[in-house]
């Protein structure tokens, strides 16, 4: 038997309406079709879009993340290059 949906499943929508580099929404991290097609959608293809902006969204955190962690290697590269731990010295 078939569960009913009793409640319409929300836009992702937060107000930031901003498009990125890629395409897709700063905000909900929806691509333009996903944006424009919500209210045509069926709850499978809502859940769907749902998901992948999930998926988005972490994959976005973990480039933040990562290039946080390249910069702050390099600030601490340059503000002590005496202590360049990423030489080989074994071969001296």
């Amino acid at each position: 038997m078939e569960q009913l949906e009793f409640f319409d499943i929300p836009s992702p929508c937060i107000g930031v309406c901003q498009t990125d580099a890629r395409g897709y929404c700063k905000g909900c991290l929806r691509n333009r079709d996903e944006r424009f097609n919500w209210l045509h959608f069926s709850d499978a293809q809502k859940y769907d879009v749902i998901r992948l902006c999930k998926q988005r969204k972490r994959r976005r955190q973990l480039a933040l993340l990562r290039a946080r962690k390249i910069q702050i290697l390099e600030e601490r590269a340059a503000a002590t290059p005496h202590l360049d731990f990423d030489t080989d010295t074994s071969s001296n």
